[in-house]
């Protein structure tokens, strides 16, 4: 997926994409890397110009295009799929951070010169010393390796003066430039040298807010990383799909499938990551630091990543200098390098995340008066109730009480079913009424299995069943639980043996389900059983309420790791199922199940149960740890950022249906970094602990205890790379 997610990006980055195509094919760029190492402008610099790509975020009434950054990043990530060489990426850097200056005098000069075409390259990088020389300063030093500086028509500097920042314009013959043996071929590099240099006042210029130089530089890199990566992905799949050996693609093996399945699940977060930083320019400052952190953390490394594991699955071909896949890593080797240390990055994302959170909402305070003034009513009434009972342990909702009856009456319970349950509240409306929520302090209720039972019911149940379990669900009155997996059903759902033979006026069901969450706390279960074992195996299945107080039916808890009993199995001994609660017609359970686990993995994919950021934050907080405190910033940077690239590619979701687009992989790709992240950030956290940690307290133990349940609950994620390769990637079985 890329980062346009609207029309008008769409139509730029199939504009690129063909401009690339046309200018700067790879070939052409093989043959020039002498030049292009030397700073010599490629043949698509000219064209880039035309079309004004070098300026498309520059003011307009500086002869720039008038966009931004989200603009830049759609464009960068297009050259970074087509490797396009030469100075771009630096020019617009530098491009962009002389726009965050009063567009007046030195300033004003620059941007004109960058929108007439001129090439530039920002050193941001320690080396230089400024020291004061009458009313300018004399500058001293070497510069760190910097991208576009050989050949640079314009070069912006930062030097330092007892650590604060003096920005200047480099003098025309000031100092020397060394060109440096670059690790991608494709763009020059090189060191600036002063020795001494003069700069007078004509040439300062304001001081550029370090911030700034972060999110421009980050999300610029970042995006360009994220097409880096969709190519890898891209040629390693197209390679294992059609690469045969031992008589069968390559494709077709399951190592091979999870390693290109996983590959997607970097490369979306990468640019979901990248998207993040590009739209945070709109928000405050503290949201546009967290952003560009994220980007540095997540999005540009993940491209060091693919790119190896391109070379990897390509095997011996994509080790050799003729193959393109090694340009395409060095690309990316080279600007991991640029945008700095992972682990730097995760400490500065650990330090924001003490103080502040990124911002996913996606509508104005504002937005929809008329519903919030609806919604604010009710909550208002509700806070003024008595508050519901809950459960002190477990995953089942709380009962019925005044509270969730009177959610559930004004459609708040879950506001996306249609009427009269819901307020068929699209996602805008959806978002209004969290916020409502969120302002008065109230969490919105959730009917946990509920949530991926009642939308099955809602699509292909009866009228009457409707009737009967919706709304009393959605008050409280009825509990859920789920009766699919059994000792030899698991990931292999359709392998079930639980039998449902017809009798008068309903069914009986023999056999045995395990592992189903709260079932001894539930009131009904949604069952797959098996009513007819002679037709394929996906045909003979179909879909039963099941009353959990039925006779013949057994529940007994399995006590987990974690000393809780949160698991059951469940026992059948002909159970009576009325005709009544058999949802469709017998043989559709299979279609039916499908609804139910999308709803599942779905709601699965957007929440981090165990490694949570706001557990580790309290850790740092409390100062019960024994790692030092920058490793402890490193974990709380690193879970953040999984929170964070996980909650934009929630968001871009969202805004994918806004557009009419298909949700693509997304839920899929969720489902497995959901999982992951839980699993490395829980293993974070513990690994600070220290030994507070035998003894557990705080519970983080037992959080990190508790992972299994998420790690193959809604299906492993074994079994979901297995459905990305083949479902999403296109791989043979």
């Amino acid at each position: 997926m890329a980062i346009a997610l609207d029309a008008d990006h769409r139509d730029l980055a199939d504009s690129v994409a063909g401009l690339a195509r046309r200018h700067a094919p790879i070939e052409r760029t093989r043959a020039a890397f002498a030049d292009l190492a030397a700073g010599k402008r490629p043949e698509i610099w000219d064209a880039c110009i035309a079309q004004g790509l070098h300026a498309l975020h520059l003011p307009e009434e500086h002869g720039g295009g008038g966009a931004g950054l989200p603009e830049l990043a759609v464009v960068a990530e297009q050259f970074g799929r087509a490797l396009v060489p030469g100075p771009w990426v630096s020019t617009v850097v530098a491009g962009a951070l002389t726009a965050t200056l009063p567009a007046e005098g030195t300033a004003a000069e620059l941007l004109r010169r960058f929108a007439d075409g001129a090439t530039g390259a920002a050193v941001t990088t320690p080396g230089l010393v400024a020291i004061t020389s009458g009313r300018g300063w004399t500058v001293t030093g070497v510069s760190e390796p910097v991208l576009g500086l050989p050949g640079a028509d314009e070069v912006i500097v930062r030097a330092t003066a007892d650590g604060a920042p003096v920005w200047f314009r480099l003098p025309p013959a000031a100092g020397e430039v060394e060109l440096a043996d670059g690790v991608d071929p494709t763009r020059s590099v090189g060191r600036l040298r002063l020795s001494g240099a003069a700069i007078t006042p004509e040439h300062l210029l304001p001081a550029i807010d370090d911030d700034d130089v972060q999110l421009i530089v980050n999300t610029v890199l970042g995006a360009e990383a994220a097409g880096l990566a969709a190519w890898a992905l891209d040629t390693a799949v197209d390679h294992v799909r059609n690469r045969h050996q031992f008589g069968r693609p390559v494709g077709s093996f399951q190592a091979v499938q999870h390693k290109a399945a996983m590959m997607l699940v970097r490369s979306e977060i990468a640019c979901a990551a990248a998207w993040d930083a590009a739209r945070s320019v709109q928000q405050g400052r503290e949201q546009q630091r967290l952003a560009a952190a994220q980007a540095g953390l997540t999005a540009v490394p993940a491209a060091v990543d693919v790119a190896l594991e391109c070379v990897t699955l390509l095997g011996g071909l994509g080790f050799t200098w003729e193959h393109d896949a090694h340009l395409y890593w060095r690309r990316a080797l080279s600007i991991a390098s640029v945008a700095g240390p992972e682990d730097v990055w995760a400490r500065r994302l650990g330090e924001l995340a003490l103080s502040d959170e990124r911002d996913f909402s996606f509508v104005e305070a504002d937005a929809l008066p008329e519903l919030r003034a609806q919604v604010g009513a009710v909550l208002d009434e509700v806070r003024a109730l008595p508050d519901d009972a809950v459960h002190s342990d477990g995953w089942a909702p709380a009962r019925g009480g005044a509270r969730r009856a009177r959610l559930a009456e004004a459609g708040l319970v879950a506001p996306h079913y249609p009427r009269p349950y819901g307020l068929a509240a699209g996602p805008q409306e959806q978002a209004v009424i969290a916020d409502e929520f969120a302002r008065r302090g109230l969490e919105q209720p959730t009917t946990v299995i509920g949530e991926w039972a009642l939308p099955t019911l809602l699509l292909h149940g009866s009228e009457d069943q409707q009737r009967r379990f919706v709304a009393p669900t959605l008050r409280g009155e009825i509990v859920w639980c789920q009766l699919f997996s059994e000792p030899g059903a698991g990931s292999d759902l359709a392998g079930l043996s639980t039998r449902a033979r017809k009798v008068d006026g309903g069914w009986i069901l023999t056999g045995q389900k395990v592992w189903n969450s709260m079932a001894h706390e539930a009131d009904w279960g949604i069952c797959l059983a098996r009513t007819d074992p002679d037709v394929p195996r996906h045909e003979g299945i179909s879909y039963f309420l099941v009353d959990m107080r039925s006779d013949g039916l057994d529940v007994r808890p399995l006590r987990q790791a974690t000393g809780r009993a949160e698991f059951n199995e469940v026992f059948f001994d002909d159970v009576f199922v009325p005709d009544d609660c058999l949802v469709s017609e017998p043989g559709q359970g299979w279609r039916l199940a499908v609804t139910t686990l999308a709803n599942e993995r779905l709601s699965m994919g957007t929440q981090l149960a165990h490694g949570a950021a706001a557990r580790v934050r309290d850790l740092v907080e409390s100062g019960r740890y024994a790692a030092g405190r920058d490793d402890a910033l490193r974990v709380l940077g690193r879970n953040t950022g999984r929170e964070m690239a996980l909650s934009a590619m929630n968001l871009r979701s969202v805004l994918r249906r806004l557009s009419g687009l298909d949700a693509g992989a997304e839920i899929s790709v969720q489902k497995v970094f959901s999982a992951l992240a839980q699993r490395d950030g829980s293993r974070g956290l513990v690994s600070l602990l220290g030994p507070v940690g035998a003894v557990d307290d705080d519970g983080h133990m037992l959080d990190h205890i508790g992972l299994p349940a998420v790690l193959f609950g809604g299906g492993t994620i074994e079994i979901q790379l297995n459905v990305i390769a083949r479902r999403v990637l296109g791989l043979p079985r």
